[in-house]
């Protein structure tokens, strides 16, 4: 084998240093764990081993001194040990995707393959918990964000308008609770009928008694399994198989989600819509709280919510597998545009009624 250049030592090394720090990550995960999960954590781990095995073979004496991995790595190790079971799932699917041995000749195509792979391994760990979690976090996210623009766009258009900071200050809490109110109503509507429509979408379980009075000729199980999506032929061999066990079962599409999984509770919902559009609406009010005026109240209450823009946005792009940084944007760009919208307009009234 001919003699590495500097750049393959430097990149080998890297490679090595980010295998070590994933292995630990996932060994750190298997421990939280237990049952099917534990023994995949630790199968991605072992994975992880022998690339490791792969790079210190390539860099022989080069290996020493141990390398560090990247300022990426270390930081996913370190909140792997301190976040929740589903952000540091999420955080490792991204880094997984992010696998430069596609294109690196010197990773083989099965450790390239095993990479893409074990995106998909968390992926799938990571679903039952997304799920789980879809409801009450999509009523925290929409509440929080509808409260921090809304209630920012409301200050700051009744402060363009020449109101007094008492005024200012009252208008916001009065918007805090009808809008947590509002917020928290309407999530409670929305999740209750949701949860109906998916519970009268799944089967009646009564209908199991009718299993044995059925014509078998006429097969009218079939219809059952064709309306969940099966072919005429695939569906009329099941019905078959389930007359001659009395049992109704299905190999169909599979059923919907439990609504418990799929929407969550509607009472939790509601609670956390309410709880976090207050949070997020009593930001913008924080400067007019403590008395400031003018443009000062201004600045402090847009750099204020500004920041808890990009903070929620940041969270969604990490529990989603999608890049925080371009989630935060968006979020900030939505909202920052909402406000200042608002706040023009409170400019122009407050100079039409001057």
């Amino acid at each position: 084998m001919h003699h590495p250049t500097p750049a393959q030592i430097r990149r080998w090394r890297r490679y090595l240093a980010a295998e070590r720090a994933e292995r630990e990550i996932y060994r750190d995960l298997a421990e939280r764990r237990e049952g099917r999960e534990r023994e995949i954590l630790l199968g991605l781990a072992d994975a992880e081993l022998r690339h490791e095995q792969h790079w210190l073979e390539l860099l022989g004496e080069h290996q020493l001194p141990a390398p560090r991995p990247d300022l990426r790595t270390r930081l996913l190790g370190f909140l792997a040990k301190r976040l929740g079971f589903l952000f540091v799932l999420a955080l490792a699917q991204r880094a997984e995707g992010r696998s430069p041995y596609d294109d690196d000749s010197d990773a083989t195509e099965r450790m390239a393959a095993d990479e893409r792979i074990h995106g998909e391994v968390l992926r799938g760990l990571a679903a039952r918990g997304r799920t789980q979690l879809s409801g009450s976090f999509r009523a925290a996210v929409f509440g929080a964000n509808d409260g921090l623009v809304s209630n920012l766009a409301l200050v700051l258009g009744i402060g363009a308008t020449g109101a007094s900071p008492q005024v200012v200050l009252f208008t916001g809490f009065a918007g805090l609770l009808a809008g947590a109110l509002s917020m928290g109503a309407g999530e409670y509507v929305s999740v209750k009928s949701q949860r109906e429509l998916l519970a009268a979408s799944r089967p009646d379980p009564e209908s199991q008694s009718a299993l044995p009075h059925l014509d078998v000729d006429a097969n009218e199980l079939a219809l059952v399994y064709r309306a969940r999506g099966m072919g005429q032929t695939d569906a009329e061999e099941h019905a078959r198989q389930v007359l001659a066990t009395l049992h109704l079962d299905s190999d169909a599409p599979p059923e919907e989600l439990d609504p418990d999984e799929a929407v969550g509770s509607p009472w939790k919902a509601a609670i956390s819509s309410f709880l976090f559009f207050a949070s997020g609406a009593f930001i913008p009010v924080v400067p007019y709280l403590f008395g400031m005026t003018g443009l000062g109240a201004v600045a402090l209450a847009a750099s204020l919510v500004g920041i808890a823009l990009l903070g929620t946005g940041a969270v969604v792009g990490i529990l989603s597998g999608t890049s925080p940084l371009l989630r935060a944007l968006r979020q900030l760009a939505i909202g920052f545009g909402a406000a200042t919208a608002t706040y023009l307009l409170g400019l122009l009234f407050g100079a039409t009624v001057g």
